[in-house]
């Protein structure tokens, strides 16, 4: 089963986060793989000592995408078309598969569309993919979507992440 957390609110990736821990509790092997993140986060610490969860992820924090450089650009295509040849090539050892921010990545051109693609396509566990504005094609092929909308965030008050909230 495909599902997706898009929109602009807060807890896209907390739900994610939710069902591969829910997944892991039960014995069953999850890929947690983030695009567009590389710095630290609190659930980082959780998602690793678990035995049943496997976490990919690019090694750097490249930014927002406006404010990535041109080698900026082409070494997260190569990290996130690495980590996808990866789930490609191993797909069939997890029963649960996350692609966090995976939406961004697509849309944004950081990954290579005909494996992501493939990856919806073939994959036969829960795919659960996050992010804003997912395509359409995405949505339609998937079972079950979910929108998080925005109605308030402290940022809008010029409150930045904070530790243990945003990350």
């Amino acid at each position: 089963m495909i599902h997706i957390y898009c929109g602009d609110g807060k807890g896209k990736t907390t739900a994610s986060i939710g069902l591969a821990v829910r997944m892991a509790g039960y014995g069953k092997k999850v890929l947690f793989m983030q695009f567009l993140k590389g710095s630290y986060t609190g659930e980082l610490e959780i998602l690793q000592k678990s035995e049943n969860i496997t976490v990919m992820r690019c090694d750097k924090n490249y930014g927002f995408f406006r404010s990535m450089t041109d080698s900026d650009k082409e070494n997260i295509i190569e990290c996130h078309n690495e980590n996808l040849e990866f789930v490609l090539k191993n797909m069939d050892s997890f029963d649960m598969i996350v692609l966090d921010e995976i939406f961004a990545a697509y849309n944004y051109d950081l990954a290579d569309r005909e494996k992501v693609k493939k990856i919806v396509e073939k994959y036969k566990g829960e795919l659960v993919m996050t992010g804003r504005e997912p395509q359409e094609w995405f949505v339609e092929r998937a079972d079950y979507v979910s929108e998080i909308k925005k109605i308030k965030h402290p940022y809008d008050k010029g409150i930045t992440a904070r530790e243990g909230i945003e990350f």
